[in-house]
């Protein structure tokens, strides 16, 4: 039989974000990952290329591309496809869109980053961002902190003013404000230049960080680093990797001993959020180990049909 190729037609009625949190935080009980990224650059496109294998649980290899240009052309900026393997005989399990994957692993990581860092009693998101990640991040924290009133804020205030009307969300117009005003801050934008100041955040906030990916990009500036209790989802693919953590590591203001666990570490027992007053940063950084956990629920959804 050949292989399936999964869309999220197929299946997406079947996902749910608090279970695919608890797949997640399964996974980190699971086998160590052995993790490959490559980057292939043509001046401002981007082809990444991400593989991990979890011993008992099987392989994938996700590719997209990115390009900056193609909404300008009326065209989505990302392609790609994972493809999963089965761990014991190799054989392609199944092909599934990279959109899909991708979707459910970025906000399923960050809410289970909050799982951990947030306060349990947290009642305001902040979303910085508008695009599908921010959507996707509405829904998901939704689910895990349910009753959570969410806003909007994004460069581009016609955006965030759309995105709310979709989703039942507020928008704000002055970024300080929102920041100040939140008990978590999501941000997912694709920021060179950091949008998230030190010293707007407030006592007790857990921001959680998605956008940057590369070296060159950083959502939150140097004084949220150095104010924060800094976690990661995986040190190995964020540390040395994206700009968030590099740049500021580079310049002496934080060192690596700063970073103080990964969910791997986390969902073994490490200590997260100690007091309510506390400010917690969570990078996330969406490894191919995450791809994996989280393709390996779809394609049991698509089984289930």
């Amino acid at each position: 039989m050949a292989a399936p190729y999964i869309q999220a037609s197929d299946v997406e009625h079947r996902l749910d974000w608090v279970a695919m949190a608890d797949a997640l935080e399964a996974g980190h009980r699971a086998a160590k990952p052995v993790i490959s990224d490559q980057m292939v650059r043509r001046s401002g496109d981007i082809l990444l290329s991400r593989a991990a294998w979890i011993d008992g649980m099987g392989v994938a290899v996700k590719s997209v591309t990115v390009l900056p240009g193609n909404p300008a052309k009326g065209l989505p900026s990302v392609h790609g496809a994972m493809l999963l393997f089965d761990d014991a005989t190799g054989a392609v399990e199944a092909v599934i869109d990279s959109g899909l994957v991708t979707k459910w692993k970025t906000a399923s990581d960050s809410i289970l980053g909050a799982r951990f860092l947030a306060r349990k009693n947290s009642r305001r998101l902040l979303i910085i961002g508008a695009g599908v990640v921010a959507r996707s991040l509405i829904e998901a924290y939704r689910a895990m902190f349910p009753g959570i009133s969410v806003t909007i804020w994004n460069r581009t205030t016609d955006n965030a003013r759309q995105l709310a009307d979709d989703t039942g969300a507020t928008f704000a117009l002055d970024p300080q404000t929102a920041i100040g005003d939140a008990d978590i801050i999501a941000s997912a934008t694709m920021a060179r230049d950091p949008i998230v100041r030190g010293e707007w955040l407030q006592p007790g906030v857990h921001l959680d960080l998605i956008g940057a990916f590369t070296p060159a990009m950083r959502e939150a500036d140097d004084a949220a680093i150095k104010r924060a209790k800094i976690f990661v989802d995986c040190r190995e693919t964020t540390v040395e990797h994206i700009g968030e953590l590099m740049i500021p590591i580079a310049k002496g203001v934080i060192e690596p001993r700063h970073v103080l666990a990964d969910l791997r570490e986390l969902a073994n027992g490490a200590v997260g959020r100690s007091l309510p007053s506390e400010i917690t940063l969570f990078k996330n950084g969406g490894g191919a180990h995450l791809d994996l956990m989280v393709g390996k629920v779809i394609l049991a959804a698509w089984k289930a049909i």
